[in-house]
């Protein structure tokens, strides 16, 4: 990408938007263009459209998306198909139609099946069913891969997916029924230190493993893929082909740990003294969740932030938050 290129961060305020504009500052791109929830309702179509048509971006990255932990997903399973899909549906349309030249989507490693094998490769996408707490998000997902493939095919679009792992990083949702198993494990643990509680409860059986990658790697993952030569880039997106491996690329670690694990070592970092419970009748969500990278770590990218580091790291941003505040609630196991 050229340093002078106009580059659209669709949900540049999240977790995952956040984290490619400072990645990308670093890297001396300076020309963004972005837009708050208030100034562009991305589930519009003729908001969008008018965007595009104005703004006229070179690049895009798609990070906008209604997200959530098993709660969220349970609760709210019409506002994650619905939201979702017009929000990839119109900013994907709009970038062919204005000219874009490349273009990533973020999705999230639910979208493979309940009981992949392990780890998950690109080619497991759609060979069994999904895990029914998260479904509607999955398959939200899933129609964002496939429309990226299907305009690569039929008009030549130069469109990526990229599935990133469990992601937790600065500017993360700390909200006490719908954030994802990190932030809510730091502010659990962190309430109940304020509280001197002699116990904290956890969400499931603490027996599903899951992978995590710090916020900063997932941006320099997506970054870096989307500086890749042509030679290396244009055979990724399934142009000439319909043969059951779309334009997806795993972005994660590569390896995991499991909920009781992830639970000690968030509790240490935070420095909770009292005992961990975990209560067994609520749902785990997918046993176990482990990426393949081999191929990204092909194109010369493997993450480089520790869990224990990234946790830190993690916890600090927090207390800048004031994370302190709130109703306290039971961390619960991503999906």
């Amino acid at each position: 990408m050229d340093r002078q290129a106009r580059i659209y961060i669709a949900g540049h305020r999240g977790l995952v938007g956040s984290a490619l504009i400072r990645n990308l500052r670093d890297k001396g791109y300076a020309n963004f263009v972005t837009r708050t929830h208030a100034e562009l309702d991305l589930t519009s179509q003729a908001a969008v459209d008018a965007f595009f048509e104005q703004e006229k971006p070179d690049y895009v990255f798609l990070a906008a998306a209604k997200v959530g932990g098993i709660h969220a997903n349970d609760t709210y399973p019409a506002e994650f198909i619905r939201d979702n899909l017009a929000i990839q549906t119109n900013i994907i349309h709009a970038a062919y139609r204005n000219g874009v030249e490349r273009l990533l989507f973020l999705g999230s490693s639910c979208i493979y099946p309940r009981l992949a094998p392990q780890p998950m490769k690109e080619e497991h996408l759609l060979t069994s069913e999904l895990e029914p707490t998260n479904r509607p998000y999955a398959l939200a997902k899933i129609a964002g891969i496939e429309m990226c493939w299907a305009y690569n095919r039929q008009y030549k679009t130069r469109f990526l997916a990229v599935m990133p792992t469990n992601l937790y990083g600065p500017g993360d949702n700390y909200h006490p029924e719908n954030s994802h198993v990190i932030p809510a494990l730091i502010r659990r643990f962190h309430e109940a230190k304020l509280a001197n509680a002699p116990s904290v409860t956890v969400w499931g059986s603490g027996t599903p493993r899951r992978e995590f990658l710090y916020s900063e790697d997932m941006a320099d993952a997506c970054v870096h893929l989307m500086n890749l030569p042509d030679a290396q880039f244009v055979p990724l997106l399934g142009q000439d082909r319909n043969d059951g491996l779309p334009p997806l690329i795993n972005i994660g670690v590569g390896h995991d740990l499991s909920i009781c694990e992830l639970a000690e070592t968030v509790k240490d970092v935070v420095g909770y003294t009292g005992t961990i419970e975990f209560d067994a009748t609520k749902p785990d969500g997918t046993p176990r969740k482990l990426m393949d990278v081999g191929r990204l770590n092909g194109m010369g990218w493997s993450a480089r932030t520790a869990m224990r580091e990234g946790l830190a790291l993690a916890y600090r941003d927090f207390m800048n938050q004031d994370g302190s505040s709130g109703r306290p609630a039971p961390a619960r196991a991503p999906g």
